[in-house]
Order: structure tokens, then C-alpha cells, then sequence
């Protein structure tokens, strides 16, 4: 997993612009601590930073396909999981390959295929190619859009990045909001392609951007259609069990030492007894993959329920791990800690965003510093919620029948910084414009219930808006850290099938995610097969409550902070003794905090 940057400008010879490209580069250090390097050309600059997972000696990039002269330069980030298969195939077709690196099969498989390249790759990836011949640049996402990639306009050009800040690198690139990115940010309807940032674009996940002396083109390769499901409850559940498989066993490949999270949850235990059949198959019964928990020192003692959270973690999590026969270990953490201004810092940072879930942000991030110390990449179970049907909002007759984001009726406004009124940002207005056109681009096929067509827009809004902000986080966190991490339930393929099984398969045991309980049996205990769902902890501590009560009362402090906030909503939070702050509430507070942190570190132009 890497870094890329650069940018092609037909208006200037970029070969005298090394500071800027490699400041740029600079920026993304963190995602990749093994390496970097530039390249120049007259119109284009492109850098890399590398985390290397595959072929560490023979990897290093930008790469290029040839030493001298070259015409097709590549900057790539993430893995292909079909590499092996491409390398035979390309090398049939008569390319000749160098390294062992599926950054080499991406780079012959443009040669091949050109602008078509993303339809033969699986895996995760952003990457971006310069073809001196066509006077071309390729920028590519994965079809989920679990690899970032940003882009903006620059005089006679384009430039990208796998983070914003790499773009603030570029003299022509400031940080700059105005009222669309902040309506952006605090609606929590997390579109694709706009950001917080003005200017500021994602390439669309399953997208392709293409820019040449005639302009910009953009198309999307893959995305989710509506088709005839025919498969009885039996089959589907074989087919399922093959997908997971499949996709789980091709996520081992690493030349470096790899782990699982394992939260105790049927997620990720069905992924880890996956993961750990397959490397005994692999190296021997006594194989034992790592895997990994996080908790708080408070938590066995302090734990209280809440919308979102069902019961204590790591006792499920440690039978777990016993069951599957994993080296686990749970990171304890002290929820003081999560306090400690550095690395509220870091992850807001990180992030480039005000927007986050602040401790369990903060606690995310420590937790993969500490598995950093051991491993480069790891194994996590986003996505089977939006895959199989997890989330309360699939079950909640009142969330089927809303006519908004299902989220919205769990987190609500209570959890979102409050903004100014005075901002007049017309947040519900656009809520409720944004959400029209989400249900509008949801595919269908003819002849559905009432029941399936509703249960379709709910999982079609949840893959490709809320699990957009989960992979986010993941991935930012997890890379600031110098860690890969790796998502098997969003293979595209396994996406594919059971976003067209019918909502009477996904529910056929009366409860959320009956296929993956089905074709989990054996793999996990029943403990965790029919435990309920549970969401990333949180500390309970009231010292917490109180430090954090403390920093928004700091944060209020900033002018610009109060510019932006409803200080009316917000102090009625700090006046709660911190022993009966509700979670909303608190989410509230780490907000104003973040918000403080965001703009201190960015100094963002407000435009509003």
C-alpha cells in the first residue's frame, strides 16, 4: 500500500518544478515509510511514496517500462489480488516482466488494454498513469472506492493525490471551504466526488478519469445493477461460502508478516476462521495467524449500553480466537489516553477532515500503532453489514418507512456539530435533495415487491454512502499508522451477488445477516454466530466525559470555532455531569473539539 501524487500541466515544462513534486510527496511519508521517488517529464510530475507488502526489492516506484526513454510512467497504490493470473496472461500476449510486483502487471496490463486496463484488475487500487506517447493521464479507482484518490484543476492540467494534503503541496492548491463543503461535511450523507474541500474532487469509486490536450473525460466502469436472483436458499449459501472464501484466501498473499482484526463480532470471526483454515492448509497445521482486539482499561467495569452497542467486546473476541486457533491478543488502552492532544492531532491530520467519530477515531488509530509493531498488514471485516444486511435500519419498520437516510434516524442532529444558523447552509433542504437523487440512481428489476424494491435502496444508499465514510476512516487511519489493510467482504464479485439475493434469503432465520450465519457454521461458535450486532467500542469513563467536556469548552474559545458552531446546542452539553452524558451528546462535543484541532492545523480560507 502506497502514496501517489503528481500532476500534468500542458502549460509548462514540469522538468523545473522538482521542489514542488517532491514536497508533495513528502506529504504522504506515513502511508509509505519503505520508499520514495519522482519522476519528471515536460508535462508531468509523478510521485510515490511505499509501504512495501509484495516484492519489496523489486517494487519501487514510479515505475516505468523501460529504463531509458520511457513512454508509459505509473504511480500505483493497493493491491490486485489477480496478479498471478494477469502475469501469465500478459506474458502469453508477449510482455516480458522485470520484478515480481503486481505494480509491474498493472503497468504491462496498460500497455495491453490502455483505458480498458480496470475492467481485467481485482483488488483494491488508485493509481495513475502517464503515457508520454498519447501525451495522457489515466487516474483509476477500485470499484468500492476503498483506495482514495483526490484530484484538482491546476493551470493547463490536473493534479492528484491519494490525500488532500498532498494537493496543499501544489502553489496553485490552497485549503479553501465554502458553504458547499461544509453543508458537504456536517450533513453525513456522504456523497462521492464532492468534498469539504473547494475544488477538491474524488474519482468516483469504479471510476476512470482520463485527461489529454482535449480535456477531462470521465466514465464509471463498474457499478451495482439490479438483476433476476434464481438461486434456492441452499445454493445461495454455497455460492456465498465460495465468494467469502475466495475473496478471504486471495487476501493472504504478503511478503511481509500479516494479522487479523478480530472484534469478537460474526464479521470478523467468520473472516479469521477463514484466513486461519487457509494458512494451515498452506504451512502446516501449527500455522497460527495473528489477531487482534482493542479495548479499554474501564470496560469490564464501566460498560453501559447504548444505540450502538449491545454488550462488552473481548470476552466474545478472546473465545473467539481460542475457537479459530489465532495468536490474539486485545490492546488495552487507557481512555485518558484518548485525550492526549497529539494524537487527537494526528488524526485529524490524517484524516484532512473535521469530520470523524472522535475517541473511537483516536482509539482506531493507537490501536494500529501498536499492531504496526508487528505487522504490516492486516485483515478487516468492513462491509458485511452493508453486504448481508446487518444494520438495525434493515430491520426497523420505522427506518424502512423514513423518507431520509436510514442513519440519520440513528444518529440524528443530536450527533452532528450543530451549525450556525446564521451560515444559513439549508442543511435539510439539501438532505432531503441529496436523498431523491441517492434513491433515483438505485437499479431495480421488474416485477419486485414493495418489501424488496424498499429493501434495495436501503442496501444500494448503505454501499455506496455509508460504507464510503467507514472505508475512509479505515483507510486513513490505518496508513498514518503504516499499515495495510485489507477488506475481503468488498470484493466486487461478492458485492455483486448478494446485493441481487432477495431480502427473504438475507432474512430467512428472522434476523440480520441469516446468509452469513449459514455459511459461517463451523467457522465461529454460536456464541458469536447469533450474538447481537455490536459497533466499534467506546470508553465509558467519566474522566473521560470530563477531559472531553474540558476541550470543547477550549475549542469555544477559537473565533472561527464559534463562526461555525450553534454555541446554544453545544453548551448544554458541557453543563451534563460527565457520569450521564449520553453518546449523541458526546459525539457532539468530539465534533466542536475536531472542528477546533481542523482548523488550527489547516487554516483553512473560509469562503462563506
Amino acid at each position: 500500500m502506497c502514496g501517489i501524487t503528481g500532476w500534468v500541466s500542458f502549460h509548462r515544462d514540469a522538468r523545473s518544478q522538482a521542489p514542488v513534486i517532491e514536497a508533495m510527496t513528502a506529504t504522504l511519508t506515513p502511508r509509505g515509510p519503505d520508499a520514495g521517488g519522482v519522476w519528471l517529464g515536460e508535462h508531468a510530475a509523478i510521485g510515490h511514496r511505499r509501504l512495501a507488502v509484495i516484492d519489496p526489492a523489486g517494487g519501487l516506484q514510479p515505475m516505468t517500462d523501460r529504463p531509458d526513454e520511457p513512454a508509459v510512467v505509473l504511480t500505483y497504490s493497493g493491491e490486485v489480488y489477480n496478479h498471478h493470473e494477469l502475469r501469465a496472461e500478459l506474458r502469453s500476449l508477449g510482455h516480458v516482466f522485470r520484478t515480481r510486483s503486481d505494480t509491474e502487471v498493472v503497468l504491462r496490463a496498460y500497455q495491453q488494454w490502455g483505458e480498458d486496463v480496470a475492467e481485467h484488475l481485482d483488488g483494491m487500487f488508485a493509481f495513475a498513469v502517464w503515457d508520454e506517447r498519447a501525451q495522457r493521464l489515466l487516474l483509476v479507482r477500485d470499484r468500492l472506492g476503498v483506495k482514495p484518490l483526490f484530484r484538482a484543476v491546476v493551470d493547463g492540467g490536473l493534479a492528484f493525490a491519494s490525500e488532500p494534503k498532498a494537493l496543499f503541496a501544489h502553489p496553485e492548491i490552497r485549503p479553501r471551504v465554502d458553504a458547499d463543503g461544509l453543508r458537504e461535511a456536517y450533513s453525513l450523507l456522504f456523497n462521492t466526488g464532492p468534498t469539504v474541500w473547494s475544488g477538491i474532487r474524488e474519482v468516483e469509486p469504479g471510476g476512470v478519469l482520463v485527461l489529454d490536450r482535449g480535456g477531462i473525460r470521465e466514465r464509471r466502469y463498474w457499478q451495482l445493477e439490479a438483476r433476476p436472483h434464481d438461486d434456492d436458499r441452499d445454493s445461495t449459501v454455497d455460492r456465498i461460502r465460495e465468494l467469502v472464501a475466495t475473496a478471504a484466501h486471495s487476501r493472504l498473499e504478503a511478503d511481509v508478516p500479516l494479522c487479523s482484526l478480530l472484534s469478537g463480532g460474526i464479521d470478523s470471526t467468520v473472516l479469521t476462521g477463514l484466513l486461519a483454515g487457509e494458512l494451515r492448509r498452506r504451512e502446516g497445521p501449527e500455522a497460527r495467524i495473528r489477531s487482534y482486539a482493542v479495548d479499554y482499561s474501564d470496560q469490564a467495569e464501566q460498560f453501559t449500553g447504548d444505540v450502538l452497542r449491545t454488550g462488552h467486546d473481548t470476552p466474545f473476541a478472546t473465545e473467539a480466537g481460542a475457537y479459530v486457533g489465532t495468536d490474539h491478543s486485545t490492546v488495552v488502552l487507557d481512555p485518558r489516553s484518548l485525550l492526549d492532544p497529539e494524537h487527537r492531532k494526528a488524526v485529524v491530520v490524517a484524516r484532512d477532515s473535521p469530520i470523524g467519530v472522535g475517541d473511537m477515531d483516536t482509539s482506531l488509530y493507537l490501536l494500529f500503532g501498536r499492531i504496526r509493531q508487528h505487522s504490516t498488514v492486516a485483515l478487516s471485516g468492513e462491509a458485511a453489514d452493508e453486504v448481508f444486511g446487518g444494520y438495525p435500519w434493515f430491520h426497523n419498520p420505522k427506518a424502512l418507512a423514513a423518507s431520509t437516510f436510514p442513519w440519520l434516524l440513528v444518529t440524528g442532529d443530536e450527533a452532528a456539530m450543530p451549525m450556525n444558523p446564521e451560515l444559513d447552509l439549508r442543511i435539510a433542504e439539501f438532505r432531503d435533495d441529496t436523498y431523491r437523487a441517492a434513491l433515483a440512481a438505485v437499479p431495480h428489476t421488474d416485477g419486485e415487491t414493495a418489501a424488496e424494491h424498499r429493501q434495495r435502496e436501503m442496501q444500494h444508499v448503505s454501499l455506496t454512502r455509508w460504507l464510503r465514510q467507514l472505508l475512509h476512516r479505515k483507510d486513513r487511519l490505518s496508513m498514518a499508522q503504516g499499515l495495510e489493510v485489507r477488506v475481503p467482504y468488498c470484493d466486487h464479485r461478492l458485492v455483486e451477488y448478494a446485493f441481487n439475493t432477495t431480502w427473504e434469503l438475507k432474512s430467512f432465520d428472522g434476523r440480520e445477516k441469516s446468509l452469513l450465519r449459514a455459511m459461517g457454521a463451523g467457522l465461529a461458535p454460536d456464541s458469536v454466530l447469533y450474538r447481537p450486532k455490536n459497533h466499534y467500542p467506546t470508553t465509558h469513563h467519566p474522566d473521560y466525559n470530563r477531559g472531553l467536556q474540558q476541550m470543547a469548552r477550549d475549542a469555544l474559545s477559537v473565533p472561527q470555532v464559534r463562526t461555525l458552531a450553534d454555541e446554544s446546542l453545544i453548551k448544554p452539553c458541557l453543563d451534563t455531569p460527565p457520569e450521564q452524558l449520553q453518546w449523541s451528546h458526546r459525539l457532539r462535543l468530539e465534533r466542536v473539539v475536531d472542528l477546533a484541532l481542523w482548523l488550527d492545523h489547516h487554516k483553512p480560507e473560509l469562503a462563506l
